[in-house]
This record gives C-alpha cells, sequence and structure tokens, in this order.
C-alpha cells in the first residue's frame, strides 16, 4: 500500500485536502475551532473542536458533500505570511491557534497562513493553488483524540480522510484499505476465537484461547526443533529479576523508560524483565568454559514484558507481555563469521517455510553523537561495526545501513518485512555484542590456557511468537496452512440418522492418528454446516453421506475449493501427514 506521506505529489494533494475538509466544516458547524491536521501515511486528518456537537459517519457524508461543492467553485489558495503580532491578532478567538503562535520562538519570525475565500488557518504549506484540484477524496472515519494528545486535556474529534488525483487511484485504495481491514489480526483473532483482551485483565496483556495458544505451540516445536538440529540448549528462566542485574547489563541506565516500575520484595528491588539476555549471562557464567566448549546456544521461548505507550498497543502484535524466541550465542571470535552464517541461514530457511518473500535487510549503528544512548566505548564500537559488515558483505547479503538503530550494546542485523496490515517492523533480528560479556566478567580459557572473554550473539528468528502469529495470521487472512491450523479437519454427516455413526468412526480414527478434528452433529442443514466450516477456516472439510457409508471412502473439501475429491481414509491420511510433514 502506497505510503502517502512519502510521495511528494500525493502529500501536497491531501495536505491541501484537509484545509479543504476543514473548509467545509467551518461552513456546517461556524463555531469550529481547529487544531492540527497533518498528511500521514494513509491520507490527513484534522482535529477539530465542536463543541457538545459529536459527528456520525451520516455527518461525514454531509462534510464530503460540501468539500465537492468547494472543490466545484475553484477557489484560489493563497498562501499569506505574517508576522507573530498579526497571526495572534487574526486568530485572537481561537485558543488552539493562539497556543500554537504562543509557542514559536522568535517575535520575528514570519509565521505562514493559507487562505481559500472565507477560510483562512495556520500552515507551512506548500499547498495546491486551486479547490478545484481535490476532486477525489473520501472521509474515511471519526475517532476522538486528546488536545496535545494529553488525557488531562480536551477530548477532540479527529476526522480522517484521503485524497487522489484520480478515481480510479482513489477507488483502488478504497479496495486496498477494505482488504487491510479484512486481514487486520484483531479482527480474525476475535472472529477465529484466538485471543482476548480485558481491561479487568490489563490493556496490552492479551490472553491466547485455546485455538490460539495451539498455533504458539505449534510455532514453539516448529523452531525449537529447528534449533535442537543446531546444537541449541533451551532453558527457562524467571519472568522478574533483581534491579542490581539490569545495573550491571546497562539496562537500567539505557533501557528504564521502557521497563514496568520496580517492586521491593524483602529488602530487594525487583522488575519485570524486558528481555532475557541478562539472565543467559548468568547461565554461562554459572561455570567455566573452555573453547571446546564454544560455541554455546542458548535459547529460550521467554516471557517478557514491556511497558509501551497506550497508543502503541495493538492486539498481539505489540502488547505488554509478549514471548521471544530468544537466544544467545557464546562465541570465539574466530567463530563469529559462522555463527553468524548459521543465524542468517536459519531466518531465511523459516522465511522460506512460510512462504516470507516481501523483507529487507538492515544494518543497524550507532550513532557516534548521541554519547547517552550507547555505550561508551569507541574502539569497541567500530571493532563490532566493522566485524558485522564484513561478515555481510562475504555472505553476499544485501542490506542498507541506518544510523542510530543500533541496540545500546552493540550493532545488529535487522530483518523487516512489510506486512499485509501496516507498517514495516522488525521480524528477526542478530546483535553483535562485545559489550555485555565484558560488563559480566565472562571467560573461556583458550588452548594456551589464558582467560578470554567471548563475543555474543543476540538473535531472535521468529522475533516474539506473538507477533509472528499476528503476522501469518494477516498475510493468510486467517486460512492457516494444515500443520499450523487449530482445527485442521471438520467432519459433517449429511443426515445425522443414517451418516452418524459412520462420521464417529471416521473421526476417531483421525484422532488416533493425532489430527485437529471436529465433528458437527449438530441438526442444521448441511448447507449450513459446510459455510460454517468456511468461515472458521478449516483446511479440510469431509462431508459424509450414503455413498461414503457404503464404499467405506471419505469426500472431502479444500477450504478455497468448491470440488469434492473422494478417497479412501489410508490416502487421506497419508496425504495429510505428507502435506504436515512438509510444512506446506
Amino acid at each position: 500500500m502506497i505510503n502517502i506521506k512519502e510521495d511528494e505529489k500525493l502529500n501536497i494533494l491531501n495536505h491541501s485536502c484537509a484545509h479543504l475538509m476543514a473548509h467545509a466544516i467551518k461552513h456546517l458547524y461556524p463555531n469550529a475551532l481547529f487544531w492540527i491536521g497533518p498528511v500521514i501515511e494513509s491520507g490527513f486528518y484534522y482535529d477539530v473542536d465542536l463543541g457538545d456537537e459529536a459527528l456520525t459517519e451520516e455527518d461525514l457524508t454531509k462534510i464530503e458533500k460540501e468539500m465537492k461543492k468547494i472543490s466545484k467553485s475553484d477557489k484560489l489558495i493563497k498562501r499569506i505570511e505574517l508576522s507573530k503580532e498579526e497571526a495572534l491578532t487574526l486568530f485572537k478567538n481561537d485558543p488552539y491557534k493562539i497556543d500554537l503562535i504562543s509557542r514559536m520562538d522568535e517575535e520575528n519570525t514570519i509565521i505562514s497562513a493559507y487562505k481559500q475565500d472565507d477560510f483562512i488557518d495556520l500552515c507551512r504549506g506548500p499547498h495546491m493553488t486551486s479547490t478545484k484540484s481535490m476532486k477525489y477524496f473520501k472521509l474515511l472515519k471519526v475517532s476522538g483524540a486528546y488536545f496535545k494528545g494529553d488525557s488531562n486535556n480536551k477530548m477532540l474529534q479527529r476526522i480522517y480522510g484521503v485524497c487522489f488525483e484520480t478515481e480510479e487511484d482513489l477507488n483502488k485504495y478504497l479496495e486496498e484499505l477494505e482488504d487491510a481491514k479484512n486481514r487486520d489480526h484483531r479482527k480474525i483473532g476475535k472472529e477465529l476465537e484466538i485471543f482476548m483482551s480485558d481491561d479487568l485483565v490489563g490493556r496490552g496483556l492479551p490472553m491466547l484461547l485455546p485455538n490460539g495458544y495451539i498455533i504458539w505451540q505449534e510455532l514453539e516445536n516448529y523452531i525449537k526443533d529447528k534449533e535442537k538440529k543446531l546444537g541449541y540448549q533451551h532453558v527457562m528462566t524467571p519472568c522478574v529479576g533483581n534491579v542490581e542485574l539490569y545495573k550491571t547489563s546497562g539496562h537500567w541506565d539505557h533501557y528504564k523508560e521502557n521497563m514496568f516500575p520496580k517492586m521491593e520484595v524483602d529488602g530487594e528491588e525487583f522488575v519485570l524483565r524486558p528481555m532475557n539476555c541478562p539472565h543467559h549471562m548468568m547461565i554461562y557464567a554459572n561455570k567455566l568454559h573452555s573453547y571446546k566448549d564454544l560455541p554455546i546456544r542458548i535459547g529460550e521461548i521467554a516471557h517478557d514484558f514491556r511497558y509501551e505507550a497506550s497508543g502503541a498497543l495493538k492486539g498481539i502484535e505489540r502488547g505488554r507481555h509478549f514471548c521471544q524466541n530468544d537466544a544467545h550465542l557464546f562465541v570465539t571470535p574466530e567463530q563469529i563469521k559462522s555463527e553468524f552464517k548459521s543465524v542468517v541461514d536459519l531466518i531465511f530457511e523459516v522465511y522460506k517455510d512460510f512462504n516470507i518473500t516481501d523483507y529487507r535487510c538492515v544494518l543497524s549503528l550507532r550513532d557516534k553523537e548521541d554519547k547517552v544512548k550507547y555505550y561508551p566505548d569507541d574502539e569497541m564500537w567500530d571493532k563490532a561495526e566493522k566485524e558485522l559488515r564484513d561478515v555481510l558483505n562475504e555472505l553476499n547479503i544485501e542490506y542498507t545501513e541506518e544510523i542510530g538503530e543500533a541496540a545500546f550494546y552493540g550493532p545488529k542485523l535487522d530483518v523487516n518485512v512489510r506486512p499485509a496490515v501496516g507498517g514495516e517492523y522488525t521480524l528477526s533480528t542478530c546483535q553483535l555484542d562485545f559489550c555485555l560479556p565484558q560488563k559480566f566478567d565472562l571467560k573461556y580459557v583458550d588452548k594456551d590456557g589464558n582467560k578470554k572473554t567471548p563475543v555474543v550473539l543476540h538473535r531472535a528468528i521468529l522475533g516474539s511468537l506473538d507477533r509472528f502469529m499476528a503476522y501469518i495470521l494477516e498475510e493468510t487472512k486467517g486460512a492457516l496452512p494444515l500443520w499450523l491450523s487449530p482445527v485442521q479437519i471438520n467432519v459433517i454427516p449429511v443426515n445425522n440418522q443414517y451418516h452418524l455413526d459412520f462420521s464417529k468412526e471416521i473421526y476417531n480414527l483421525l484422532k488416533e492418528n493425532n489430527f485437529r478434528v471436529e465433528l458437527d452433529d449438530r441438526e442444521e442443514k448441511l448447507g449450513y454446516k459446510i459455510r460454517e466450516s468456511v468461515m472458521k477456516k478449516i483446511p479440510y472439510t469431509l462431508i459424509l453421506g450414503q455413498k461414503e457409508v457404503d464404499s467405506k471412502t471419505i469426500s472431502y473439501r479444500k477450504l478455497s475449493s468448491e470440488d469434492t475429491i473422494n478417497l479412501s481414509i489410508d490416502e487421506f491420511i497419508k496425504k495429510l501427514k505428507e502435506e504436515i510433514d512438509n510444512k506446506k
């Protein structure tokens, strides 16, 4: 989906259309006051104070009609430059504009406004030259927004819209928005009973329902099986840690604002852990290691907690509790390249299994000017960044570099995906760390009997299982592959009186073969049951009638297919097992 904010032409068009909307609102609601109206990735919005008037969807249609009227009138859009004093006089009856103008620094600042007929508002611009330029627009929704984003301030109404150069582009975009709405994992999660949230439990603390926990377990087993084959050892560590642990690691100084407040128990201070590396450092430090032991690969599906702003919370994609597919590899300097390559190979093997093709690799580096965020050791940073860049180049991995995106202790490779819904985010990561092993005084004995400090690779392949679930649900619209589906097969007798006993036999046989299967023996019409099976996104629906009873066979329909295929039960079981084994 196009990013309107980053397209220069569409940015100007949408900025102008925001003013067109405000103009129309002022005609319909003369007492309306306006805060800000920026362009965003999906179009534009304007925050409006309408007093006690609450807008509805019908009101948006009314505003659109007035917008079209103003557009057709072809009013010129003029830029006006004002002194601070002139601006304060012009907007003297508008407390929102007075707030903006008063916070501008210099008394001799030139303040720009844009005027179209009887409407004027502050704006840097640029704008289109005439209202006639905005023909193809749509107001999308209205929601609440606190003035300045502060819940102590007045609640305003935020109206969202979008504008394009052609009707075709607008219609295409609206279709994409509708598709994104249907793909939203929060909608799918509710419909398929995958997860739920409740404010009584806490915002940002979603709970997996039985269907969701099946998916979670399958993902856990999938990645742990792959890791075990690569020599990973799995551990389990506490969800809390002593504050001193995070002071030692440096997280307390560099990450405290993202952590939950500390708790005092029996004279000790604890905190919910935001990440697992300090715990894994302590596991490594539990005994002295020889160079022959390395690499040591410690993995964990770990429960972590981070304080996310309420506005950033989004279902299981971004919560305050999540489970990381985390691991820490303790290596010698000579093993960095081979272990890093192994991590990268695993990432792309997983992406192949899930058919993830829309991604890009980013080398995330420190900002040398930021002496607060990053651990202050230029020599360490230069060495780590060179090591990582050299490895990426030797592996012929295409990547871009982004300054200021490194972890506070080291540079990293981020693999960013472009999901079906929303903006790009990091799914997998591998971080090179010379810092924490020194902080925890980790050692191994080299071949000459000298104690050396290992290097650590922090890596997450699925990222968090929660976010990965959200990603896959949106990519597949909830139609998960057979191996991952909470219910794999739905058995439906055509007529309970004549076909239920045989259906129960097939149901029990499939259960004995460890398939996740349901039997729909309700007294409902066959067509209704089949449609409901499709709505539940169940991969295989068995329809068993007299023909199947007589021949001792099964007939099935695959999700998204109208064809009914007849097989022996043995052939069907063999087919399903192959599909599951191959992770198709």
